[in-house]
């Protein structure tokens, strides 16, 4: 009887452990093969936008406004960091040429970017035409020379006045197109002292080292110190348009040519307006 009952707790301690490995079997996931892909991860969220340290090289008559709208394009993408060169247009496009590293090219005048388009150091899908402003001739603001147009950089009112070297300073070369209407440029260079960028030219008058001045409207809106006595004639000169392109070497072509349709926007405009410029159609 004893050994009738030890052979049945055996028969059942038997039959519960196939049931217990049974049940594990089938609650354990298979394993997987060790070359079979791992399972989905949950996506991570989007990576921020991309960094970009942008060089600009702009004409010495865009210091102010550029500064004001490259702090605010910064401050809407604090990935991207704007470095600029200002100087007057024409050294501007030499040192591109010479090989200088930028990004952006922004003259005062077509003819420096045309120079570097025919040496397809542009991007020219980048081109626009991105603002127009005004050649005005200025006087210190306590002047008692009575000078009140252009005509009177040729009379005796005035002895002496400053001007851009006209080889490299946009704002030089409309002058001397507005001298040649009047048939006199050469009294005008005789009496003509040259600055590097127009900047240059405005601190001379502002000072009262020369009698007069040929600056742009935004220049002379810049300066409490100075007084424009008269508007160039529309006719006397081309047109003051000032293009702007992505380079060719640059580094950060999308970033650049990004910031150049921000430049663009209807809310620049506003700021380019405060300083006398307008954006061009």
């Amino acid at each position: 009887m004893l050994k009738k009952r030890k052979k049945a707790i055996a028969f059942l301690a038997a039959g519960l452990i196939l049931l217990f490995a049974a049940a594990c079997t089938s609650a354990s996931p298979a394993s997987a093969p060790a070359d079979s892909a791992p399972a989905a991860e949950t996506p991570s969220a989007a990576p921020p936008a991309q960094s970009a340290e942008l060089l600009v090289m702009a004409a010495a008559s865009l210091t102010d406004v550029m500064n004001e709208i490259a702090d605010g394009y910064m401050a809407e993408n604090p990935g991207v960091k704007i470095t600029f060169t200002f100087a007057s247009s024409g050294a501007l496009q030499t040192q591109i040429e010479e090989g200088a590293p930028a990004d952006i090219f922004m003259s005062a005048a077509a003819k420096q970017m045309d120079a570097l388009s025919s040496k397809d150091l542009i991007l020219e899908e980048t081109r626009k035409d991105l603002l127009i402003n005004e050649v005005v001739l200025i006087a210190p603001k306590d002047s008692d020379k009575g000078i009140s147009a252009f005509g009177d950089v040729l009379s005796a009112k005035v002895g002496k006045i400053a001007l851009g070297e006209p080889q490299s300073v946009p704002a030089g070369q409309y002058a001397e197109e507005v001298f040649t209407y009047l048939s006199g440029l050469d009294e005008a260079r005789a009496k003509a002292v040259y600055g590097s960028d127009v900047r240059q030219v405005l601190t001379w008058v502002e000072t009262g080292e020369a009698d007069c001045g040929v600056v742009y409207a935004t220049d002379a809106a810049s300066s409490d110190d100075v007084t424009v006595v008269a508007i160039a004639p529309a006719e006397s000169h081309k047109p003051v348009t000032y293009p702007v392109a992505v380079l060719k070497d640059s580094s950060e072509a999308d970033a650049a040519a990004a910031f150049l349709d921000y430049l663009s926007m209807e809310t620049q405009g506003a700021v380019f307006e405060k300083y006398g410029f307008t954006l061009s159609k």
